[in-house]
């Protein structure tokens, strides 16, 4: 199963902290930008800002959500925040063993702790944390050719017709959603790849 997601999204935040329960193996990470998505259909911010009566909404319902799901939740000062340079690490270091919890800890300090996850500082703190060389990996994320990788990789969004996130991709089959979290897996699972312990 793939799980594409935004550090800036906050329903991508609750599919986050929950999949490690769900799903300890097969997950395979792609972290991409919403913004070009948005852009792309005519949207200069998040629906979330430019639809009142939507963003009224979400806002009652994360509370509702973290609750239900047993998280911590803030509402960020800052909505939708850069997370520009989150995804350029996340996609730099998907494939590392502790890219998990490094997903958490960016997440939670954006919706838990109302912290800056598009500055170098909290995100050196984050690395530090997991004991790995925070000035290397930011130098690394920050690369010309890690640049690319990131774009390349929401060109591949858009090339798979994803329009928001979270989505999970199993196969061909899309879903998209917290909510569809656990359909995704169930499908996972009943794949004929899950029973040879191939992960897509």
């Amino acid at each position: 199963m793939e799980f594409w997601f935004d550090f800036a999204s906050n329903y991508s935040y609750l599919s986050v902290m929950r999949i490690r329960e769900l799903a300890p193996e097969g997950v395979v990470w792609r972290p991409f930008l919403l913004g070009p998505i948005f852009k792309d259909a005519g949207w200069n911010n998040s629906p979330f800002v430019l639809q009142k009566d939507k963003g009224a909404y979400v806002w009652q319902d994360m509370p509702r959500q973290c609750a239900k799901y047993g998280l911590p939740w803030r509402q960020p000062s800052t909505f939708p925040r850069n997370s520009l340079l989150a995804a350029r690490i996340g996609i730099l270091c998907e494939a590392q063993p502790w890219m998990t919890d490094f997903c958490e800890r960016t997440m939670l300090a954006n919706f838990a702790e109302d912290r800056d996850i598009g500055g170098e500082q909290c995100m050196a703190e984050i690395l530090t944390a997991l004991g790995q060389d925070a000035a290397a990996i930011l130098h690394a994320a920050q690369t010309d050719e890690n640049k690319a990788r990131l774009r390349e990789r929401t060109e591949q969004a858009k090339a798979r017709h994803i329009f928001g996130a979270p989505t999970f991709l199993v196969g061909d089959a899309m879903f998209w959603g917290n909510d569809r979290l656990d359909d995704a897996l169930a499908m996972t699972l009943s794949s004929p790849q899950s029973s040879s312990g191939t992960a897509r």
